[in-house]
């Protein structure tokens, strides 16, 4: 149900076109947010756009981006940027995020590239993304990646992440199923990564299925169930920042949707067991 809320909070969902005709009679509570690639959706009218109408009036939404290609040679669109802000001024859309990575130089890359965890790539992206915010009027949320090669590697990840937040002054998008797959794809250890987070700046969390390549190589697909060991991982999430907004990314593969609202549950009830154990402790939250 739509909020007068500055932000999200609860269990949220990514909206998807092929979600839209199934999820159009679940019941408000279902669902606490959602959120939507605007790429897809910038200039879409008709039954699509009606449609989108009709669940942006509904539910508190966030913008989830997939081309701004932070980390690229290739300038920076700034006319995206303007149209992102156009469109969630339009539907009253809460936030905007993006991938920190690129995706395009001269032309688009169809992929998520890993940026160089350098100290003069952290500079080089910072500066591109305090001029969106510049755009924006408001905060970007910058999201850490899965990667599959780290080149130019001279930091850790988390260091890098941490890094940018610091010299862009913005917030992030925490998605804990990248950190577990960059743990085994890079033998990173995913709660010290976890831990090593700062927590006044995320805003809200991903979770997804992934797809197990081999024993050392996982591929973040988001077409299938979350995981036993990624669950586990959201739980450590919560104990060590608290209780934070939570969205599940499907994008393929949909099953019954109430499947897909037994994740949400899910999500849910470790909030809520974060939220009882910390209130037996006398705590806001718990940290490890």
């Amino acid at each position: 149900m739509k909020t007068t809320s500055h932000f999200v909070s609860g269990a949220g969902l990514g909206l998807r076109r092929a979600l839209m005709s199934p999820l159009a009679d679940v019941p408000d509570s279902a669902i606490d947010f959602m959120e939507i690639a605007p790429e897809n959706w910038i200039g879409i009218g008709g039954r699509f756009g009606k449609q989108l109408r009709q669940f942006t009036e509904r539910y508190d939404f966030l913008c989830h981006g997939l081309s701004l290609s932070l980390g690229s040679p290739a300038p920076l669109d700034e006319t995206l940027v303007r149209s992102v802000k156009a469109f969630m001024q339009e539907h009253g859309i809460k936030a905007y995020s993006e991938h920190l990575s690129y995706c395009s130089d001269d032309g688009h890359l169809y992929d998520l590239m890993p940026i160089p965890m350098t100290e003069a790539a952290a500079d080089y992206v910072a500066e591109r993304i305090m001029r969106v915010q510049d755009i924006l009027g408001q905060r970007l949320i910058i999201e850490n990646v899965s990667t599959y090669a780290e080149p130019g590697k001279e930091m850790s990840e988390q260091d890098f992440v941490r890094t940018v937040l610091n010299k862009a002054d913005c917030d992030l998008l925490l998605d804990v199923n990248n950190v577990y797959i960059n743990s085994i794809n890079h033998g990173q250890d995913a709660l010290d990564y976890i831990r090593a987070m700062p927590t006044e700046r995320i805003r809200y969390l991903h979770i997804a299925g992934h797809y197990d390549e081999a024993v050392d190589l996982l591929v973040d697909t988001h077409g299938d169930a979350v995981k036993a060991d990624v669950w586990q991982l959201l739980q450590h999430a919560y104990q060590c920042h608290g209780v934070l907004p939570t969205l599940l990314e499907r994008d393929f593969n949909f099953p019954a949707v109430a499947e897909l609202l037994a994740e949400l549950d899910m999500i849910r009830s470790y909030q809520a067991e974060t939220l009882n154990h910390a209130a037996q402790a006398g705590a806001s939250y718990v940290s490890l």
